[in-house]
């Protein structure tokens, strides 16, 4: 049952908000300021009258890295991944990164692995003998310690592998929901175990540089063993990019120079071209609107730079909108409308559309224009 009693309270209450209103006037310039500091604070929110904001759109960016011509063989290819990632988002938004390869890029070791292998296989040796390491290994996943690296590659082998690979036969094997289930349930020990093989397991084939750059968000592809297979490849996906106007600004990570012409046909569709490579004074980097090499990559300062070099094509853009270009047409239009008026009402009277306003000359003698003019009201002058 509503009581009126309570009704009768609530209602007192509101009228004695009201008077204190009227009495205080400051009390709504108080509420207005801590609203409008609530809307300061997160411009978000719909209180702020102003929530409406310009948001600044950014490029459209890919990245089209041609592994043959340009792998990195210096640094880890997830850290350069990630490095050439961080450089790329100065430029935009990236949205695509792909890269392109044979297996035989794939299977490529570098040299630096060689050495490191090399170092663990003799300090194994020295384990064998006797010698203990100061600093015991642990197993990334279960936490486990050892100072020998051969009982941490079994113990790793052993358990975990197995788990990991029992893992793997579940999902193959559900069906449905069961398998989302499954896959919500281990995707965080199957990261773990990832993460943790590829300090201790050696890959099966090459590097694991097709994993990596899987990790790092890359889309990779693997084409025949044809000359120049790739290039053709990732010409035609470029191509295919352009003509869907999917991106505003391409990365090329290479240094072939078979890309001239794909470069060109890009700046000629205005879009903006980065070229990422060692070779300084390349066809590439001549025919790009900006150019960095891999050390510049590395160490952050392409990606310092992409600041200054976005607001130079910004600065470009604003120029160009704003070049005269003369058009006699349009501009004799526009300034001298009086003129256009005065020379077509002249065509008018020159063509003779006009008629009925001046008699037409005739092959008469001249002593027979006088007569013709005082029948036609004309004064003889004009006939002259």
């Amino acid at each position: 049952m509503f009581s009126l009693q309570k009704f009768s309270h609530a209602l007192g209450a509101v009228e004695f908000l009201k008077e204190f209103r009227t009495l205080v006037p400051t009390l709504a310039v108080c509420e207005c300021c801590y609203f409008s500091s609530l809307s300061n604070q997160n411009p978000s929110s719909s209180i702020s009258p102003f929530s409406s904001e310009q948001r600044v759109t950014q490029n459209s960016v890919g990245i089209f890295w041609d592994l043959d011509n340009k792998p990195q063989r210096s640094f880890s290819p997830y850290e350069a991944a990630i490095s050439l990632k961080k450089a790329a988002q100065g430029f935009g938004f990236v949205k695509y990164m792909f890269a392109y390869a044979n297996r035989h890029a794939f299977n490529y070791v570098p040299p630096i692995v060689g050495t490191q292998k090399r170092e663990r296989k003799g300090l194994n040796e020295l384990e064998t003998m006797g010698v203990k390491s100061n600093e015991p290994l642990t197993c990334q996943v279960c936490g486990r310690r050892f100072f020998n690296n051969e009982r941490l590659v079994n113990h790793f082998k052993q358990i975990h592998e197995r788990e990991q690979m029992s893992r793997l036969n579940q999902i193959e094997s559900a069906r449905g929901k069961r398998r989302i289930n499954l896959v919500a349930k281990y995707s965080m020990k199957m990261d773990k175990y990832r993460n943790a093989a590829r300090d201790v397991l050696t890959p099966k084939i090459g590097y694991g540089l097709s994993e990596e750059l899987k990790r790092a968000g890359f889309w990779v592809r693997t084409v025949s063993d044809k000359p120049h297979a790739a290039d053709v490849e990732l010409r035609s996906h470029m191509m295919d990019m352009m003509d869907k106007s999917k991106v505003e600004c391409l990365i090329l990570v290479s240094d072939d120079s078979d890309f001239v012409g794909i470069l060109r046909e890009a700046r000629m569709r205005c879009l903006k071209t980065v070229v990422v490579g060692d070779i300084s004074d390349s066809a590439l980097k001549r025919n790009a609107n900006a150019a960095f090499s891999w050390q510049e990559i590395m160490r952050g300062k392409a990606k310092k730079e992409a600041g200054s070099v976005v607001g130079k094509w910004k600065d470009q853009n604003v120029l160009k909108r704003l070049e005269w270009t003369y058009d006699p047409k349009t501009e004799k239009n526009q300034y001298f409308p009086e003129v256009e008026s005065e020379c077509s009402d002249f065509e008018c009277l020159s063509s003779g559309e006009c008629g009925t306003l001046l008699p037409k000359e005739s092959d008469a003698a001249w002593w027979e224009w006088e007569s013709r003019a005082i029948d036609l009201d004309v004064p003889p002058s004009s006939l002259k």
